[in-house]
C-alpha cells in the first residue's frame, strides 16, 4: 500500500509527514493556490529538499501553461529531485493538447503520472504511452453521477499493474476502504482525509480505559 499526501501546505507536511505513513507528497497548481502560493513563482529545488528532509520518497508537480513549455519545466523539476536525493514524478493532463507532450516529456526518462482521469479509455491511453501513474479522480467522478468504482474496478483491470493506478479526489476514508477492497493500493490523500485515516473514536476510548487502568482508576 503506497499512500500520498495531497497537498501544497507545507505546514500539513510538517504535521503528517512525520507519522510514516506517506510514500510522498502529490500537488498541483490549484492546491497550491488553496495554500497561498503562486505556482510559477514555486522553488522546486527547496520544496524537494523541504519534502525530503520530512521523510518523502517521492514528490509529484504538475505542469502548467503552454505545451511547448512542457519539457523545460519538467528537466528543470527532475534535477530538483536529483538534487535532493528524491523521486520527483512529472503529472500532466489528459488532454489532447498535453498528450502530445508525453513522448518528448519521456525521452527525459523520468516517471510521467497521467492526471485529471475520469474514464476507463483513458487508462488505454495512458498505457499506450508509457506513463508511469494514472490519477483518476475518484469523488468528481461520483459527483458527477459516473459509476465510479465500476470505472476504477475496469481501470485497475486494464492497467495490469503498469500504470500504477493513483486514485485521487476522494472525499472520505470509507471511499478509500471500499477501494482498497476491491486491491487498489495507491491514495493520494487530503490532510483532513490524512488525519481521519489515523483516528476512529472507538480506538481513542480504548486506549484511554488503558491508560486509567494503569494508574490504577477507573475511567
Amino acid at each position: 500500500m503506497d499512500l500520498y499526501l495531497d497537498t501544497a501546505d507545507q505546514d500539513a507536511w510538517a504535521d503528517l509527514m512525520p507519522s510514516g505513513l506517506f510514500r510522498g507528497i502529490t500537488t498541483n497548481p490549484l492546491l497550491a493556490h488553496r495554500a497561498g502560493l503562486t505556482y510559477p513563482s514555486i522553488n522546486w529545488a527547496d520544496m524537494a529538499h523541504r519534502a525530503r528532509d520530512l521523510g518523502a520518497q517521492e514528490l509529484h508537480a504538475q505542469v502548467y501553461g503552454p505545451v511547448e513549455t512542457y519539457l523545460d519545466w519538467t528537466s528543470r523539476l527532475y534535477e530538483a529531485g536529483a538534487a535532493a536525493g528524491l523521486r520527483t514524478v512529472v503529472k500532466i493532463p489528459m488532454t489532447p493538447d498535453a498528450l502530445k507532450a508525453v513522448p518528448v516529456v519521456r525521452a527525459l526518462g523520468g516517471p510521467i503520472l497521467l492526471t485529471a482521469v475520469y474514464d476507463p479509455k483513458q487508462v488505454i491511453v495512458a498505457k499506450a504511452l508509457g506513463a508511469d501513474f494514472v490519477a483518476p479522480y475518484f469523488g468528481r467522478m461520483q459527483e458527477a453521477g459516473l459509476p465510479a468504482l465500476d470505472h476504477l474496478s475496469k481501470m485497475q483491470a486494464i492497467a495490469g499493474g503498469t500504470p500504477r493506478i493513483l486514485v485521487a479526489s476522494l472525499r472520505t476514508s470509507d471511499q478509500m476502504v471500499s477501494l482498497a477492497a476491491l486491491g487498489l493500493d495507491c491514495f493520494t490523500l487530503a490532510p483532513d482525509i490524512a488525519r481521519g485515516l489515523l483516528s476512529d473514536p472507538m480506538t481513542e476510548q480504548a486506549a484511554a480505559a488503558f491508560e486509567a487502568a494503569a494508574a490504577g482508576r477507573d475511567l
